[in-house]
């Protein structure tokens, strides 16, 4: 299907301003808003409505939150029924109907193996909180202070979280290998490059030498997000289970971004069966507003209270909106769904590959995918693969934003290009979404090759 370019349209004043203001007023530490330059005053499902009156394709979805999209009926109706009620908005971590609702339906969700004997606190309103609280209550149950956490890892931006996330240097925290096929760190890949990382984490700490001594927990992500959309392989989740319980290592499964059906499971865990000691959760556990909880095994509960708290853990509009989402997720099978147009929409992807080849790897688990660009001419003679071509990534992010695409980049190098579109997706919005990246990516190829000072091309 043939991509048509939207028209250019003349920026209203009021959009203009809005951006300027937003440039002299907030700090330098902004993100999204560089990249990503409009100013949303609608939105529907997939469809963002900007000031300047375009319309985008949003396969951003707060980075994961939007499981149903933007203001899907659903979860608009369960937020003005509790305002219509008259209920109380803010109650700290007090019992409520609202909360009743939400945890009863969050629990019927989980593993069951895993909610039959688990416990929840609700923590402050970001993901990063709750990785907070699990870091805590980890060490707190073991008396232990050490973490295993893994190279590529994204868990927040608070202090304990960014100890844990792929950049830090936190002296406490081991670092171990990620597997991954495309940039396996043995240069191996497959299953023998998984294998590989699991017997260097045996190794570590079974050696008394080797100066790792037994930690309070280790952290994963069941599919890498921010680090560039890696699936863990099965096995090795499954390993990571064994090698953590014959250790009394409590093991921790960030779902932040990859719960609520976004992998093809409910839970991303689910893939390998492992059950984990403790879950961290946000994002689309509330429907679209601030909400963060960890769910654990009851065996861990060796807090005195008030030892873990926080102001904004009783949000009862996100509580609301979660409860809904969660539900109908659940009832609609929108993780089934994701499941069969993810691999849909994989495949289209990788059939793009083949005719360029400054598109390295595809990569992804249900509507969590991921477009690693490289450059295949800067490529050493004995490189097993090319280098990541941020520039083009940026490129083809800006190609897809003026055709109505929204998307993000992540990787180590911000070299992947990320799709993260609603569940509720349908086939010919997925059609639209890849014509307009195809069509992105072609601009921005012909781009980079003739601009005289980048050195980068397909």
């Amino acid at each position: 299907m043939a991509v048509t370019e939207p028209a250019p349209v003349a920026l209203p004043a009021a959009h203009e301003g809005i951006l300027r203001r937003q440039s002299l007023r907030e700090s330098a530490a902004r993100t999204y808003a560089r990249s990503l330059p409009i100013v949303p005053v609608r939105a529907r499902g997939l469809t963002i409505e900007g000031a300047d009156g375009r319309r985008y394709l949003d396969c951003l979805s707060g980075a994961g939150t939007l499981a149903l999209g933007h203001n899907h009926p659903v979860v608009l109706e369960a937020i003005r029924k509790v305002i219509d009620s008259g209920a109380p908005l803010h109650v700290l971590d007090l019992a409520t109907p609202v909360k009743d609702a939400f945890t009863t339906e969050l629990f019927a969700t989980l593993p069951r193996q895993f909610a039959d004997n688990a416990r929840i606190q609700f923590c402050g309103p970001a993901g990063t909180d709750a990785v907070e609280a699990a870091l805590k209550l980890v060490r707190t149950s073991t008396g232990r202070s050490g973490l295993l956490a893994f190279t590529g890892a994204y868990h927040g931006m608070t202090a304990g979280a960014l100890d844990v996330s792929g950049g830090a240097t936190d002296v406490r925290v081991t670092r171990l290998p990620f597997p991954q096929n495309y940039r396996c760190p043995f240069g191996i890949g497959g299953e023998r490059g998984a294998e590989l990382a699991a017997r260097w984490t045996e190794s570590l700490l079974d050696d008394p030498k080797g100066g790792v001594p037994t930690p309070a927990g280790m952290i994963l992500e069941p599919v890498q997000g921010e680090g560039g959309v890696i699936p863990a392989p099965d096995d090795w989740m499954r390993r990571m289970r064994e090698i953590t319980a014959a250790r009394s290592i409590p093991l921790i499964a960030d779902e932040v971004q990859t719960g609520v059906g976004r992998t093809g499971t409910f839970w991303a865990v689910e893939h390998s069966g492992v059950v984990p000691d403790v879950m961290v959760l946000s994002k689309a556990i509330g429907g679209s507003l601030p909400l963060a909880v960890i769910v654990y095994r009851s065996e861990l509960d060796a807090w005195q209270p008030g030892a873990h708290a926080g102001t904004f853990r009783g949000n009862q509009l996100a509580m609301a909106a979660g409860a809904a989402t969660l539900a109908f997720v659940r009832e609609n099978r929108l993780a089934d769904r994701a499941a069969t147009l993810g691999a849909r929409m994989l495949g289209r992807l990788q059939g793009l590959a083949a005719a360029h080849s400054c598109i390295g790897d595809v990569r992804g688990r249900g509507l969590m995918i991921g477009v690693e660009l490289v450059d295949p001419d800067a490529a050493a003679p004995d490189a097993l693969v090319p280098p990541t071509a941020p520039a083009l990534a940026a490129a083809v992010q800006q190609e897809c934003l003026n055709r109505g695409l929204i998307v993000e980049l992540g990787g180590r190098h911000s070299g992947v290009v990320r799709l993260l579109p609603p569940l509720t997706l349908t086939d010919e919005q997925a059609g639209a979404v890849l014509d307009r990246f195809a069509d992105a990516l072609a601009a921005a190829e012909r781009s980079m090759h003739d601009s005289t000072d980048s050195g980068q091309s397909c």
